[in-house]
């Protein structure tokens, strides 16, 4: 019977070390309270294991934090990095697949607040999982949006490294265009329907740090669709047109029928990949320095120092 009680004693002063030791190696998690872009306060009581991105720019954004072992599904076109197209799909930029993405048990879904079904969302924040609105419209929101992810998935360090090289690369920008001559710009979204972007979208930010203003950023839509004979009569010095990589001809052709606008004449006609510049993820900064090297091409064609 001592012998009995003598290993109950033991087996008791074992699990109590073990506990005492698991509670010294287990993190414990303070609840992370977290603002998005939607201005929305985002609650989760530990990091993000099990992350769903619902944009492209998004799921750059995750990478970039850190959280590439965290992204259980993305939407259609989140194809960089190249790891990304084998993260499985759930649906396109207009709906997702709710079963599908519920069966993924994501802990949080990071989401671009222009091309989500607000049908869906709020049946998705119904049944409890937390949304995260990404929508960075200046270059010095990128990041900063990079450091908030991490801290969502706790993957700071990461996070902190690459927001830290963005920063770089934009003050490098930043400084040395900061003083140049200004630039009148048109951007092309797509050409079939011709449609451009306002001043609430990140290109245009881009644009100004590059030291070039956008003809259209007082246009009350976002996204708005115009027509050849509104921008011929603004008589842009430079036109840019965000391409795709699949397409045929660039949408810049279409100007070339107009020899006697200041950006014809002058050959200032400039096509950037569009999902550099485009996309609101870290490569922007990236597509930035390639639209600020183009601009500055613009005013060395002017010949006259103006």
């Amino acid at each position: 019977m001592i012998g009995v009680e003598r290993t109950r004693v033991r087996i008791k002063i074992w699990l109590g070390l073990a506990a005492l030791l698991s509670a010294q190696i287990l993190p414990a998690w303070a609840a992370i309270n977290m603002r998005d872009d939607a201005g929305d306060m985002v609650t989760l009581a530990q990091p993000a294991r099990r992350v769903i991105s619902l944009s492209p720019h998004v799921t750059e954004m995750l990478f970039a934090a850190g959280g590439a072992e965290r992204i259980v599904g993305t939407v259609n076109y989140s194809d960089y990095p190249p790891a990304a197209k084998n993260i499985p799909r759930v649906g396109d930029n207009r709906s997702v697949d709710i079963e599908h993405l519920l069966s993924l048990k994501p802990d949080l879904l990071v989401v671009w607040r222009h091309n989500a079904s607000s049908r869906q969302m709020d049946q998705l924040r119904r049944l409890g999982i937390p949304l995260f609105y990404s929508d960075p419209n200046k270059l010095e929101d990128i990041p900063e949006s990079v450091m908030r992810l991490g801290r969502l998935m706790g993957t700071e360090q990461q996070a902190q490294q690459r927001a830290g090289e963005l920063r770089r690369q934009l003050d490098t920008l930043v400084s040395k265009y900061r003083n140049r001559p200004q630039v009148r710009v048109f951007y092309q979204v797509w050409d079939k329907p011709l449609y451009t972007l306002n001043e609430r979208h990140i290109i245009t930010d881009a644009i100004r740090v590059c030291g070039g203003e956008n003809i259209f950023a007082s246009l009350s839509m976002t996204a708005p669709s115009i027509t050849q004979e509104a921008v011929v009569k603004e008589n842009p010095e430079v036109i840019v047109s965000g391409d795709r990589n699949d397409q045929a001809v660039s949408g810049i052709e279409i100007w070339k029928q107009y020899p006697s606008m200041l950006a014809v004449k002058r050959g200032n006609l400039f096509a950037i990949d569009g999902n550099l510049i485009n996309r609101s993820g870290p490569r922007i900064i990236a597509g930035a320095s390639e639209l600020c090297a183009r601009l500055e091409l613009a005013r060395g064609r002017r010949g006259d120092g103006s």
